[in-house]
């Protein structure tokens, strides 16, 4: 990624208000930059599923307020499918602590409004700077990780079995559940992480760390 300058880096707008995508979309455009705008979170989340597996780099601007799709349900999908994009949140000031608790997640900064264009465009900037820094490796190490945190209680126990090398019918029975329901969740891991095998499964959690005893 060496060869990449900022200009590679896409800008993703996502904003209920279309008053505010447009004014957004105008200022970035007035900076030489053209940004994406969605009209909620269900639109971006749909274009990142079709992206997956082949990111690129994006930053995105998210409006904690949207409806049906708040901005943090928005944020945490985003992260359930392993998308790496840096997420800087618009927030009003009855929101800050939403804000707050979404960087505590993972994302990248938030911005209460109202703010002064350049201030926004610096912090969009530093985004995309440390969104090119990453190496392909980083990035998949940081799919990896999200992927991991957004696995529930049982799929992490389950996926604790599973490397291991413990089958389906013994899972089920140090579990307490069926084989059917195993196989479920089974699937729900490898799609969330990205596998087709458990012996894959082991291996990428290998180079996080993560052994079988861990959590």
């Amino acid at each position: 990624m060496t060869d990449k300058t900022l200009r590679d880096v896409d800008i993703h707008i996502v904003d209920d208000d279309a008053d505010v995508r447009d004014g957004l979309a105008w200022l970035f455009d007035s900076r030489g930059w053209q940004a994406r705008t969605w009209a909620g979170g269900e639109e971006l989340l749909t274009a990142a599923r079709q992206r997956r597996g082949d990111w690129g780099l994006a930053v995105v601007l998210l409006d904690v307020r949207m409806q049906p799709l708040s901005g943090p349900v928005t944020f945490e999908r985003l992260k359930e499918l392993g998308c790496p994009w840096p997420v800087l949140f618009l927030t009003g000031h009855g929101d800050v602590g939403t804000a707050v608790e979404a960087v505590k997640r993972g994302a990248w900064d938030f911005l209460e409004k109202p703010f002064q264009d350049n201030m926004l465009v610096d912090r969009v900037e530093h985004a995309m700077q440390a969104a090119l820094a990453q190496t392909d490796a980083e990035r998949e190490e940081q799919r990896l990780r999200q992927a991991l945190a957004s696995l529930s209680p049982r799929e992490r126990e389950v996926l604790d079995e599973l490397i291991r090398g413990h089958y389906n019918k013994n899972i089920a029975e140090h579990l307490g559940i069926t084989a059917r329901t195993v196989e479920f969740h089974r699937a729900n891991i490898f799609e969330k992480m990205g596998v087709e095998s458990a012996i894959e499964l082991a291996h990428k959690l290998g180079r996080l760390g993560h052994g079988a005893d861990r959590r």
